[in-house]
């Protein structure tokens, strides 16, 4: 199965900003002929801080994602965190992704799959990769006919991740696309002073052990700045050092 990546900015910023990442990503693309899909989030509702950005929201963000794609050509993922977003989102983008956090609810699984579109569930920190049968099987149920999975870590302590890259080939014992977040699962957890911490200089060898355990998806946060970034920025990566992550994922 020809791998995947899933890259974009964390959180919509601005129309700038997702502009200059999808040129650098449509220039991957085409240089590799990758399949890349966008990502960006129009609303962050799990931030650490009430004061913390959370985005410009749905219509203002959805209506970005999708001059994105018209402009640029460039497949759409984004994530939902209420049951009721599953519709307008599922007529803007092409892959509806379930935080971590909230892969075990129902009736946001049982929204995504009625869209039609792919599901990508993230499993969340404090399940095993075995266990994420569940959140298949009730997307299966709902008529999802295509259910990704993607490994982000497991909660190591207070502040701290750890990932056990057993997960993915357990993972593929339920679905045939398994993902490696390679960005999120070098988060620390509220590690910031009210906000999420990270070491981003781990992002180049988390995605080639996960090669090596039989990913066939790469999830990248990118960013032209992540030092000023409004959202996740310590674990980012910079925009300009992504295509060395690339090359070695794929020779």
């Amino acid at each position: 199965m020809k791998p995947i990546f899933i890259a974009g900015p964390c959180v919509i910023e601005s129309m700038d900003c997702l502009e200059e990442v999808a040129r650098e990503l449509v220039r991957l693309r085409d240089k590799y002929d990758l399949d890349i899909y966008f990502k960006a989030s129009f609303d962050k509702a799990n931030r650490t801080s009430l004061s913390s950005f959370r985005g410009p929201g749905m219509e203002q963000g959805l209506q970005m994602m999708a001059d994105i794609r018209e402009k640029y050509q460039l497949p759409l993922v984004t994530d939902i965190h209420e049951s009721q977003q599953a519709e307008p989102v599922g007529q803007v983008v092409d892959v509806i992704q379930i935080p971590a956090f909230l892969c075990r609810q129902t009736d946001l699984l049982v929204a995504a799959a009625k869209t039609g579109k792919p599901v990508n569930i993230k499993k969340a920190q404090f399940l095993s990769g075995v266990d994420m049968q569940y959140p298949v099987e009730k997307c299966r149920e709902s008529g999802a006919v295509d259910v990704w999975l993607t490994e982000r870590g497991n909660m190591y302590g207070y502040n701290n991740l750890v990932v056990d890259f057993r997960n993915i080939p357990d993972m593929k014992r339920w679905t045939q696309r398994v993902i490696m977040d390679c960005t999120h699962s070098v988060q620390r957890p509220g590690a910031g002073g009210g906000k999420t911490s990270g070491n981003r200089e781990f992002v180049p060898a988390m995605a080639m052990a996960a090669k090596a355990f039989g990913a066939n998806g790469y999830f990248f946060e990118i960013h032209p700045n992540p030092d000023e970034a409004l959202s996740d920025g310590p674990n980012m990566l910079y925009l300009n050092d992504f295509e060395n992550v690339l090359k070695e994922l794929i020779k």
